[in-house]
């Protein structure tokens, strides 16, 4: 004997509904991994590099144009109202050698300092979501203060400049004494002026992670102030060799 079935209702995935009701968030939504709102931090740090690059280049723009007039100032003579004649009044500067030497070893050991400083960072954000997993431990590892040992070597170079500008003027050699002089202060405070600002740099990432801020934060402040570190170490190297072959 035939029967009569009832039909049944099919209902549509798409849209949502039935028993159950919902399906799970596809991939880019904010729900799930890898979504428009995540922070891509390789692009941050991109555009953190070439921001340090152009400052970079106007510094390096800046010391070009301050060596052009200290070559051109060197060679300038000057008249003389008593004779009536043209001469030379540039004086070799008596350099504190032994101090200026002492400043650029606490300088390159300060940039290889900030290097290891940049390097652990890089090792403990790469090893952050191994850490992060339970069960998982990799041990401890020791966590040398490469960023405090360079703030202080950076301090201990502006220290030394100080008492190499003090020993400078015993000699007799002051600011407005002779062309040499001014243009070795004006150089070395003006280098002096943008260590300083790699100084307070410093001081923030330290303070960053006193504070426990975020991993990536306190990884892109350090990695821009580890490479506008070596750039001054280089600015200082080049400006020594400056003062020294040109006097």
């Amino acid at each position: 004997m035939a029967t009569w079935n009832p039909p049944v209702s099919i209902r549509d995935p798409e849209a949502g509904r039935g028993a159950g009701g919902t399906h799970p968030p596809a991939l880019g939504d904010d729900g799930g991994r890898g979504g428009d709102s995540a922070p891509d931090y390789g692009a941050q740090l991109r555009r953190a590099r070439l921001g340090l690059a152009v400052a970079g280049v106007s510094i390096t723009m800046l010391f070009v144009s301050f060596t052009s007039a200290y070559i051109f100032r060197q060679g300038l003579p000057t008249f003389d109202g008593l004779t009536n004649t043209y001469a030379r009044d540039w004086l070799t500067a008596s350099l504190p050698l032994g101090m200026l030497l002492l400043n650029t070893l606490l300088l390159v050991l300060s940039s290889v300092t900030m290097e290891l400083a940049r390097r652990q960072i890089t090792r403990q954000t790469a090893l952050a979501p191994v850490e992060s997993i339970p069960g998982v431990s990799l041990g401890r590892e020791r966590y040398f203060p490469w960023l405090g040992t360079s703030i202080l070597l950076g301090v201990g170079f502006l220290v030394g400049q100080w008492l190499a500008w003090q020993e400078l003027a015993a000699r007799g050699f002051y600011l407005a004494t002779n062309p040499s002089s001014s243009f070795f202060y004006l150089l070395t405070a003006a280098h002096a002026v943008h260590l300083t600002g790699g100084l307070v740099a410093m001081a923030y990432a330290g303070a960053s992670t006193l504070q426990h801020k975020p991993l990536s934060a306190r990884r892109m402040v350090i990695d821009i102030t580890t490479w506008y570190w070596h750039f001054m170490a280089l600015l200082w190297i080049y400006i020594f060799a400056l003062l020294w072959f040109m006097r």
